[in-house]
């Protein structure tokens, strides 16, 4: 076989992988069988691809039929792949990719943050692309009330948990006014509602933090995806920053599942 003959091989044997994987992903997001041509349909894909790709995935034991119409759904093989999977979540590392993406999609510093006690602190951090430095120290354990994530991080909680969880001196601001009980109890309450949180950062004059929550079991928050940016760019480019992030953190969030997390320690360092 020639080079060209082999390259020309290669890419068909990619763009049909690729399309095996949009089979198990449309199965998936449609949650029920469906017949091979309604795959097809769905996909705008060629009914003859798809039937040969489904019947590849039928003999992978990753794809089964569901009854006796033809109908084909997620196979067992898939569900044992998910058991190994399960076994080697890691949130920090799963979470680079993310980060990754955030800082490049949006060129502002990407943090993973989450509670140590009643603590707040920076798990993750990726630096944006800008000519100057805006980051915070990772690990470096800040008071809940200074941040937008803590609004988040604290959802699952009754007011009265919350007063009793975060201590009295940690309602001081770094410039040293006090920040009312209530008003962080009403900036919880809303935080809880929107899912998401955003307001200029208490520990400098310049920067916006927006903070999106990453939910285990689909109610509690363990941890929150945020963007620094400085205030005039957080205006201009509020919601294009609050989609890309609200939308990274739903996606993490799914991934999560009812899954116990881990964290690495070389994820945090």
């Amino acid at each position: 076989m020639t080079a060209e003959a082999m390259e020309l091989e290669t890419g068909r044997r990619m763009r049909g992988l690729d399309r095996a994987v949009e089979i198990l992903d449309y199965l998936r997001r449609r949650r029920r069988p469906a017949r091979p041509n309604e795959i097809a349909v769905g996909l705008s894909a060629p009914k003859s691809t798809t039937y040969e790709l489904i019947n590849l995935l039928i003999k992978a034991g990753m794809v089964e039929y569901a009854d006796k119409e033809g109908r084909v759904f997620l196979g067992r093989k898939l569900y044992f792949l998910g058991i190994a999977y399960e076994t080697q979540f890691d949130l920090t590392r799963e979470c680079k990719s993310y980060l990754d993406h955030l800082a490049q999609v949006t060129h502002e510093t990407s943090q993973l943050c989450m509670l140590d006690g009643n603590k707040y602190t920076v798990a993750m951090m990726r630096e944006g692309m800008r000519p100057f430095r805006i980051s915070s120290d990772v690990g470096e354990r800040i008071p809940i009330t200074w941040t937008a994530s803590g609004r988040l991080l604290l959802a699952h909680m009754s007011d009265a948990e919350i007063l009793a969880f975060i201590p009295e001196g940690d309602f001081v601001l770094p410039n040293g006014s006090r920040l009312p009980p209530e008003k962080f109890l009403a900036d919880v309450a809303r935080a809880r509602a929107a899912k998401f949180f955003s307001f200029d950062s208490q520990a400098d004059n310049f920067t916006h933090c927006f903070a999106a929550p990453v939910y285990q079991k689909g109610t509690t928050c363990v941890a929150t995806l945020c963007l620094i940016a400085p205030r005039g760019d957080a205006t201009r480019n509020y919601e294009r920053y609050r989609e890309a992030l609200t939308s990274s953190a739903r996606e993490l969030s799914e991934k999560l599942g009812d899954r116990p997390i881990r964290i690495s320690k070389a994820g945090v360092a």
